[in-house]
């Protein structure tokens, strides 16, 4: 039998030519992202309400919900939800008879509607962007929603509560949503679907997700009446002030819109933001609305012959990893596959500032974000992943020494007060926010330090050479050793979950030099060995991060196996038993093609986002394998 080195070795050049052939013309990756049925859901009644009847895309998109829809009738995010998600239901059911290529009297709409009314219907659903599409459009009482008074705009940023201590992903999806709710905008062109039948009357007000919580409503009614008082001391003119308050709503938005001519490259944000527009009597024919549209269906992607449209694409974090995986196998930075990489991101690098300036004022533009055509939004995830890609490179690129310099101080500007590091800008973890009561104001409203994210940043300034004993290494490091769980797992706010933060946060700390005999890394070494599957591999639950505790999912995946592995292999000098099953059982997931293949592994809001990385399960189990054959050789047999 062969060792399993060597079969590691054979997975290694497979995964390495399959990525290689897959490589754009322009030197990036483009696999795309998967994000439910939501976004699909939100352009075919977007386009209907615009009367922009492209048929052949709603076509397409009304197949694909349908292709997705349970036999229940139900539609769901994860594969393990018991029945179904009420408020993806809800939108694929609306978005359908929206769309009229279905009649509501047909079977699968007579199922999706029994789903529904069984789940309590339209005051049931989660998740405050699906209540306000619902609003928009009709068919949910605006009054029932949580009004954020235009005036918020206008707060001076000394009060607990004003627009900029928002994280930057709220406050893109805030700004429209304070336009909207101002004016209890409505948009219902002739033909609408009616669904006040599933407006059902409320019972058991306490457990209804419109039932006040006591602590959060209170708390946000007080923060409101402070800033009347300050708003009531600053002008003797309210409308002037509301007024003024809309005015700057509008501008933000206006101001965030990328080249793509989406909102932060956010597919939700700006479809708010176009309605909002529409509030502000902008014509449905306004340039940014035409160039936002346009935006929206560069997005769409085509799998399995229909088409989807996630909610941002993921160019740049895609082709930084893959190029750092290459490397990590072997690759030369000289190789050009690796070098058109480079210029890749080279030429995506933010050179302007953007609203992480305001909290890291001495900062200089440097870092990147996400998407293929972001220029404003950079984020610490993404700038690390683009370092390691470049970082190797130095020699090969005349500008990449300065890049990778400047990419290195601006990830450094942003960690936070307490040494750890946020997704987008430090600061903006005020534990009043994420009292508010909005649905999943704790995970959206702020953007505090996270395991992942420290853990991350750990890893390459490892890299990078910096020790334990550097004084921002050691914060960082201090950070996770205070935040680690019981049960030796670190939470992961941007992957599923416990896995992911766990693996990020032992790699980052043995790459800064913690020792493998830390009490620390043995507790989280322990944690990864017990979690391990019958089948060798490890498989989480997207369960875990509404029930912050970890969730098995009773399968393997991919990404999962191949970051329980990475983690194992930072820790010990030798292969273990279970490390040598878990490089068989992660070998033998690259051909499945089952449902844990397609599993969500990215997180996005506990409960109402996840995505599914196309990348990941290839990406990932080579990271994993390389770093194994290369740090065991032979031993590995």
């Amino acid at each position: 039998m062969r060792s399993t080195l060597a079969r590691a070795d054979q997975a290694v050049e497979q995964l390495v030519r399959e990525l290689i052939s897959r490589q754009a013309a322009d030197g990036s990756w483009r696999f795309g992202v998967e994000t439910g049925v939501s976004i699909d859901a939100y352009l075919i009644i977007l386009l209907r309400t615009l009367h922009m009847d492209d048929v052949h895309l709603i076509s397409g998109l009304s197949s694909r919900l349908l292709s997705k829809q349970e036999t229940n009738g139900a539609w769901k995010w994860h594969a393990d939800e018991p029945e179904g998600h009420l408020s993806a239901t809800v939108e694929a059911y609306c978005a359908l008879l929206y769309s009229g290529t279905i009649d509501r009297s047909d079977e699968r709409m007579a199922r999706a509607r029994q789903f529904i009314v069984s789940r309590g219907g339209l005051r049931r659903v989660s998740g405050l962007l699906t209540k306000v599409m619902l609003a928009v459009t009709g068919h949910y009482p605006w009054p029932t929603l949580l009004r954020v008074p235009p005036e918020l705009m206008l707060l001076p940023e000394s009060l607990p509560l004003h627009f900029n201590s928002f994280s930057a992903p709220a406050r893109v999806h805030l700004a429209p949503v304070i336009i909207l709710s101002d004016r209890r905008y409505r948009i219902q062109p002739a033909g609408a679907p009616d669904l006040s039948d599933l407006l059902l009357p409320r019972h058991d007000r306490g457990n209804s997700p419109e039932a006040p919580d006591s602590g959060g409503t209170r708390l946000f009614e007080s923060l409101l009446k402070e800033a009347a008082g300050v708003i009531g001391k600053l002008t003797t003119l309210p409308k002037e002030a509301r007024k003024l308050g809309l005015q700057r709503a509008e501008r933000y938005m206006l101001d965030r819109i990328e080249p793509d001519g989406l909102v932060y490259n956010y597919a939700s944000a700006t479809i708010l933001m176009i309605y909002a527009l529409l509030a502000l009597r902008y014509p449905p024919d306004h340039p940014a609305i035409v160039r936002a549209i346009q935006g929206l269906k560069t997005l769409v992607l085509v799998r399995d012959g229909l088409p989807q449209v996630p909610n941002f694409d993921s160019t740049v974090w895609d082709t930084a990893l893959i190029a750092d995986a290459l490397q990590q196998a072997g690759a030369s930075p000289s190789d050009l596959p690796i070098a058109k990489a480079c210029d890749y991101l080279l030429s995506r690098q933010h050179t302007r500032s953007g609203d992480w300036a305001k909290s890291a004022k001495r900062a200089i533009p440097g870092g990147w974000g996400f998407s293929d055509h972001n220029t404003m939004n950079p984020d610490v995830d993404d700038t690390a992943a683009a370092l390691r890609a470049l970082s190797p490179a130095r020699g090969t690129h005349a500008l990449a020494p300065q890049a990778v310099d400047r990419g290195l101080q601006w990830m450094l500007s942003m960690q936070n007060a307490d040494g750890g590091w946020p997704a987008f800008e430090r600061g903006k973890d005020h534990a009043l926010l994420a009292m508010l009561p909005i649905d999943g104001a704790d995970a959206v409203a702020v953007d505090p330090s996270t395991a992942d994210l420290t853990g991350r940043a750990l890893e390459y300034l490892g890299r990078s050479g910096l020790t334990w004993g550097h004084p921002l290494v050691k914060r960082g490091v201090e950070w996770l050793l205070a935040h680690q769980e019981q049960d030796g797992s670190w939470y992961g706010r941007w992957g599923v979950c416990y896995l992911y933060g766990t693996w990020a946060a032992l790699t980052g700390m043995r790459s800064v030099g913690v020792p493998p005999s830390h009490a620390s890394v043995q507790r989280a070494a322990r944690f990864v060995l017990d979690a391990q599957n019958a089948d060798s591999g490890w498989g989480e639950s997207c369960f875990s991060d509404q029930r912050r505790q970890y969730v098995p999912l009773g399968a393997s995946t991919p990404a999962q196996t191949a970051w329980a592995l990475d983690a194992l292999v930072a820790v010990f000098d030798k292969p273990t038993t279970e490390m040598e099953r878990g490089v068989d059982a992660l070998i033998g997931t690259l051909s499945r093609n089952d449902w844990t293949a397609s599993y969500p592994t990215g997180a996005g809001l506990p409960g109402d986002l996840y995505i599914r990385y196309s990348s990941y399960n290839r990406m990932w189990p080579l990271i994993a394998l390389a770093h194994y054959r290369r740090k065991y050789g032979e031993t590995g047999g």
